[in-house]
Formats: C-alpha cells, structure tokens, sequence
C-alpha cells in the first residue's frame, strides 16, 4: 500500500463523501473515480441492502409500538421501560452504547444496579426488562422523552423515526 499526502480541503472533500462508518479513503476514492470497479459495486449494493435492513428492521419496531398501546399504560415509567425493552430487543448488539450516556453528576445506563446507585441517593434504577441494562428511573417525563430520542439517535433512527417513537409514548409535549 502507498501513502500520498493531501491537501486539508481534499482531505475533507474526501470524508464527506462518506456512505457508512469504516469507509476507508481508497473505498472513497475507487467509489467516485473508479465507478465500474467491482469492489465498489459490490460495496456499494451491501451498502444498500443494509440500509434497507435497517429501514424495514426500524418500521417493524414502530408497528411493535404501536400495537403494545404504551399510552394505555398509566405510568410513564412503566412505558419508558417497555419502549427501552422493544429498543434493546431490536439492538440487542448495538445497544451497549446506552452505557455512554450521562449527565454532570449522573449515569443514566449500567450494567448493575449498583452503579446506578453509586450515581446518586435518589436514582430508583430499574431493569430494561429482558435485558442486562439497568435505566435510571427518577426523572420527569420531559428526560424520559429526552433519553429515549438519545436511545434512539445513537441506534440510527432518522428525526422523522424519533418523532413517531416519541408520539407512541408520550404525544404531548412535556
């Protein structure tokens, strides 16, 4: 393999033209000089098939949803946690990545009940049903609905996608 050197702004050019995280620069290349190479074909319809994957993948979760009638739920946390179960069923493998977020003072994901617990006094952790994850359970609506379009962002959903996961679960504004 040979190294060039570039310029920033090609540099840039280049990564923009980024179809999926892992691309490597010479994918990039050989996809917009190269066209007609097989590499980038067949680079190029894995691509697409799993983009459609993931697209058919994320409607069967809102049709899921909506048939789980979480407005029918009394409690918020009861539904937060059904929505966070359906979300890790779905991502099972990409879920892990719940465990990065947090706020100044708090861990909102663990895998224990007890790093919860060490976070803060009041935190009232509950289990991701059928999962390993533990959520914090003490906000208001207004940070359940806020984790669950983050959830949602870190496992690819689109803003369209986010905003009808968040009207199956709480349609007014919090």
């Amino acid at each position: 393999m040979k190294n060039i050197e570039i310029e920033e702004d090609l540099y840039h050019f280049i990564a923009s033209k980024t179809q999926h995280i892992g691309e490597s620069a010479s994918d990039i290349l050989r996809r917009l000089v190269m066209p007609d190479s097989l590499p980038a074909k067949i680079e190029q319809v894995a691509v697409q098939e799993k983009t459609q994957s993931s697209l058919n993948m994320q409607s069967s979760l809102l049709a899921e949803l909506a048939n789980l009638k979480l407005l029918e739920m009394p409690k918020m946390v009861d539904r937060f946690l059904a929505m966070l179960a359906l979300l890790h069923q779905y991502h099972a493998g990409s879920f892990a990545a719940v465990l990065a977020l947090s706020g100044r003072n708090r861990t909102y994901f663990a895998i224990t009940k007890e790093a919860l617990l060490a976070t803060g006094s009041s935190t009232n952790p509950k289990q991701v049903p059928h999962s390993d994850y533990w959520v914090i359970t003490n906000n208001n609506t207004v940070k359940k609905v806020t984790l669950v379009k983050e959830v949602a962002q870190l496992l690819g959903y689109s803003e369209v996608q986010i905003e009808q996961l968040i009207a199956l679960f709480c349609p007014e504004p919090a």
